[in-house]
């Protein structure tokens, strides 16, 4: 057992995500053997003392497999009609798998605009929290019904780490049909060598992790990499493992080597800054100059002026996420913007004195201030 294997061992919140090819049998309907093989498992890691979230895909490939669907559907209410019909069964087949291991469980339905809106993002987690206190496993899953673009997510991969992320879980636990993230897709290159550990901080494993080949998900193994990213920002480590290796899920909790382990490599940010970063629709762009965009991506602390700002792009409001990009079109932060749009125009280049020249009124002297600013990691 390796020293990374073993700090898992007294990890004791866990989220785990079972993505739509496992849940379905890929897509002949709920595989209810595997469901309640998990469910033991799950019940097996409660028993010693490890508080678990599940977060299960499956609502659109059950639904699809009901209304016997041969193509996932395209159009957006077709897709929202056929998830409505699969999520009845979905939450259905988990409830009475836990069940009979004594096991309550509850339903969570999530989309961007509950973790966007701060008090909404608060909310959920106080119920996950009271959940979990409650002895209850949370059942979440991406609210297909009703999420459009605009507020969607975009894949269960992505929903797992911000549940990571929201209650400050330890672990996320990603089961897949593959046995963890290779060196390259084994399913073009059949002698690709299993990655067992590593350094989220490895520039080489955006290489190695293929997009999705499958009809039945929306995320492959760039989502499964990226999530891991987005977990490390609480400081929680992330195993890919294949979802129908026996006892998956307890080998991990005994340290085995089993899947890939994906390390954080950075300090966990405060939970103010995790929010931020989780949010996914930026409404615009701030260009910076080189010197800006130097002083931001050194991380120490500092918040973005004016005067280092040469361009504006989109139509934001006060409060909303800007990405912020050196001259190279990099980015290297992004935060909640002090002004709109327009007023951020006025005021491009401006030292401090010159801000209320500007604008006619005493304004922020920060167009981005530190707190509310989020260094991105390359």
């Amino acid at each position: 057992m390796s020293d990374a294997r073993a700090r898992l061992i007294p990890h004791r919140r866990w989220v785990i995500k079972i993505g739509s090819s496992l849940v379905t049998a890929q897509g002949r309907g709920l595989d209810h053997a595997a469901i309640a093989d998990w469910s033991a498992q799950i019940a097996a890691l409660v028993e010693q003392g490890i508080e678990v979230v599940l977060v299960s895909s499956g609502a659109v490939a059950e639904g699809m497999a009901r209304l016997g669907l041969s193509r996932r559907p395209e159009l957006l209410h077709q897709l929202q009609a056929t998830a409505a019909v699969g999520q009845m069964g979905l939450v259905r087949a988990w409830e009475h798998a836990f069940q009979g291991h004594g096991l309550k469980a509850a339903q969570i339905l999530m989309t961007h605009e509950d973790v966007a809106n701060r008090q909404r993002y608060l909310n959920a987690r106080g119920t996950f929290l009271q959940l979990l206190e409650y002895g209850v496993v949370p059942v979440v899953n991406e609210n297909d019904t009703v999420a459009i673009d605009e507020i969607r997510l975009g894949d269960n991969d992505t929903l797992g780490a911000l549940t990571v992320n929201l209650i400050e879980a330890d672990l996320l636990v990603i089961l897949t049909d593959q046995a963890g993230l290779f060196e390259a897709d084994p399913r073009l290159q059949p002698d690709a060598r299993l990655i067992h550990e590593a350094d989220l901080a490895d520039a080489r494993l955006v290489g190695m992790a293929g997009g999705s080949k499958g009809t039945l998900g929306r995320g492959g193994m760039k989502t499964k990499l990226n999530a891991a990213q987005i977990a490390a920002r609480s400081g929680a480590a992330t195993v890919i493992a294949h979802g129908r290796a026996p006892s998956a899920l307890l080998q991990i909790a005994r340290g085995a080597e089993i899947g890939t382990l994906l390390k954080p490599a950075q300090t966990p940010m405060a939970a103010r800054k995790r929010w931020i970063a989780g949010q996914l629709q930026v409404r615009g762009t701030l260009h910076l100059d080189a010197g800006a965009a130097r002083v931001l991506s050194a991380n120490d602390g500092r918040s973005l002026l004016p005067v280092g700002v040469t361009a504006v792009e989109g139509g934001f409001d006060r409060g909303d996420l800007v990405r912020c990009l050196a001259p190279d079109g990099v980015e290297v932060a992004r935060g909640l913007v002090n002004y709109d749009a327009d007023e951020a125009r006025r005021i491009l280049g401006a030292r401090g004195h010159e801000v209320m020249t500007r604008l006619g009124y005493a304004g922020e002297p920060e167009l981005v201030h530190r707190d509310n600013l989020v260094v991105v990691q390359h």
